[in-house]
C-alpha cells in the first residue's frame, strides 16, 4: 500500500496490519503531527487510490466566539442589512 501525503507525491510504504476482525494502517507520530491529524480523518476513495486527510471543521468553536463577541458588544453589522436600491418585489 502507498500513502500519498498532502499531494506532494511523497510516497511511503506502510504495512496493513490486523486490528481485531479488520485491517488498518498505523501512522507515525511525525505524520500525525505534520498533517495535524487528531481523532478523525476523511477517507476519499478515488479510482486506484485513497486520499486520507484530517477532518476539516472550519466552523468549530464559532458558537463560543460569537457568544463572546455578543457579550463584548462586538457583534454589530458593518454594512446596512438592506441596500437602498434593493427590492423584494417578485
Amino acid at each position: 500500500m502507498y500513502l500519498l501525503c498532502n499531494y506532494n507525491f511523497y510516497v511511503m510504504n506502510i504495512s496493513v496490519i490486523k486490528i481485531g476482525n479488520s485491517r488498518g494502517i498505523r501512522l507515525s507520530k511525525e505524520l500525525l503531527e505534520r498533517y495535524n491529524i487528531r481523532d478523525t480523518v476523511e477517507l476519499i476513495p478515488k479510482k486506484g487510490y485513497i486520499i486520507i486527510r484530517p477532518k476539516s471543521e472550519p466552523r468549530k468553536d464559532w458558537e463560543d466566539a460569537f457568544r463572546q463577541m455578543h457579550a463584548a458588544g462586538d457583534d454589530q453589522l458593518l454594512i446596512p442589512d438592506v441596500f437602498d436600491d434593493e427590492t423584494f418585489d417578485v
